[in-house]
């Protein structure tokens, strides 16, 4: 797809690109406004600009995160009324009067929203959906800088960096991305001092039995391993060189087969014959790549695949490099369709309603190759 800013010009057509989010996601008019109604933020009177309305020109406001308000609440209402006629919205509100609109909107119509329309959309004919008969996940997070404002400061927090803090607070988030598409599931926002391993427990609850999940090495360690596999979901997860494995049985492929403990005292205890709880048969697979210079990098998977005949080790290597496309889903989300800028929001809580707004304008460019 192509990686270049999203602007408003006269031959822009923004009615495509929401259109297309009623589609592709089932976000129409109906299911908006219902869920607006469930979460008792539907507009209480008549207005010039019900919140359905509003909730469509946060969408607005994420496709075109450089454009000053006005500009997209003009765009957003000619339309809007395009496709759904001119009942929606009667005027051209001011700015002001959007941003009271957004504060009384809130985030959890958002929310839900992107929970409910935001799943994986790969085929089983598209290259690199499936491995095996599962649909490739990968994990991972990142962080995107927020207004220097008093409550975001406090909330969010500054992310460390090797010379100090960083000159925003930032809002760190871990996703879900299909390998294949791109399309980020499952995310979870927090303050910059919120670890990515925390977040990750809340976002594999959306992983299930169909899916195979890659993880780097920053998800290591049993706790995510068991939150992974509590889901149903098959793993392949990079672990650190230092880590000790015993080897039970070496397989034909040279991978070999070794068992994984809740902790340090399980492990003691189960050398002392004792029965313990949580002992999970592992696969640790082995291998080197050479780069241009020569040089070699060492990488060591576990896996539940445990089948060498069905998951070959150099199958599940190659496998495991598909990993990076989460990072190439976060760079389109970061780079192109934020510009790398500060997001817009003044608050925590319209933060989280323009991040989850904006989620759900990054699938719609992974399925229907809307230019960022």
């Amino acid at each position: 797809m192509a990686h270049t800013k999203a602007v408003l010009g006269k031959e822009t057509q923004l009615s495509d690109s929401l259109s297309t989010v009623a589609a592709t996601l089932n976000l129409t008019l109906q299911r908006v406004r219902e869920v607006l109604e469930e979460k008792s933020v539907q507009s209480q009177r008549k207005r010039d600009f019900p919140a359905e309305f509003t909730f469509y020109f946060v969408l607005g406001l994420s496709l075109y995160r450089s454009e000053p308000y006005r500009d997209v609440v003009k765009n957003v209402v000619e339309e809007l009324r395009n496709i759904y006629g001119d009942g929606i919205c009667d005027v051209i509100p001011s700015t002001s009067a959007m941003s009271q609109a957004r504060h009384r909107l809130g985030s959890e119509a958002f929310e839900t929203l992107y929970f409910e329309t935001v799943q994986p959309v790969g085929s089983s004919g598209k290259p690199g959906v499936f491995f095996n008969g599962y649909r490739v996940m990968s994990i991972d997070g990142t962080t995107l800088k927020v207004p220097d404002e008093k409550r975001n400061i406090e909330f969010f927090g500054y992310a460390g960096s090797a010379r100090g803090e960083t000159g925003y607070p930032q809002l760190r988030f871990v996703a879900l991305a299909e390998c294949a598409t791109h399309v980020m599931t499952g995310a979870k926002m927090g303050p910059a001092s919120v670890s990515e391993q925390e977040l990750a427990k809340d976002v594999l609850n959306s992983a299930d039995s169909s899916m195979l999940v890659l993880a780097d090495r920053g998800f290591v360690g049993y706790p995510m391993w068991q939150a992974a596999g509590n889901q149903g979901c098959k793993r392949v997860f990079r672990i650190k060189g230092n880590q000790n494995f015993p080897v039970i049985k070496i397989l034909s492929d040279g991978s070999f087969i070794s068992e994984i403990y809740p902790d340090c005292k399980a492990r003691r205890r189960a050398k002392k014959g004792e029965i313990v709880e949580g002992v999970e048969r592992v696969r640790i697979i082995e291998y080197e790549l050479h780069e241009k210079d020569e040089k070699s990098k060492k990488y060591r998977l576990k896996t539940d695949l445990l089948d060498e005949t069905l998951a070959p080790a150099q199958a599940l290597a190659d496998l495991y490099h598909r990993r990076w496309r989460i990072e190439v889903a976060i760079d389109e989300l970061k780079a192109h369709l934020c510009n790398n800028l500060v997001m817009r929001s003044k608050t925590p809580e319209l933060i989280r309603q323009e991040f989850y707004a904006t989620l759900i304008v990054h699938v719609l460019g992974q399925v229907n190759h809307v230019v960022f």
